[in-house]
């Protein structure tokens, strides 16, 4: 008897808060769009060279995109929850 009174309040305690999963997928969602910004500039044919492989989007603008995104994933892990006061 006394074991299902237990299992009744039984609530599952998360590791991760709404918020921390928020600043994951913004975090995931910069870590897109960095790896997105870093494709093409190549050139179809292997004895050309396209000078447009070293522009300022794929060597600056991208990789900057990609660290930040890596910095927010490791904010949001160490975010701590809120304490939540009970009487």
């Amino acid at each position: 008897m006394g074991e299902k009174k237990q299992k009744e309040n039984y609530k599952p305690v998360f590791v991760f808060e709404r918020k921390n999963y928020t600043f994951m997928l913004i975090g995931v969602a910069f870590i897109a769009l960095g790896f997105i910004l870093m494709t093409g500039g190549g050139s179809d044919d292997p004895n050309v060279f396209n000078p447009e492989i070293y522009n300022w989007r794929r060597i600056r603008l991208a990789p900057a995109l990609v660290l930040i995104g890596f910095a927010i994933e490791v904010y949001a892990i160490l975010l701590k929850p809120e304490r939540k006061e009970e009487n």
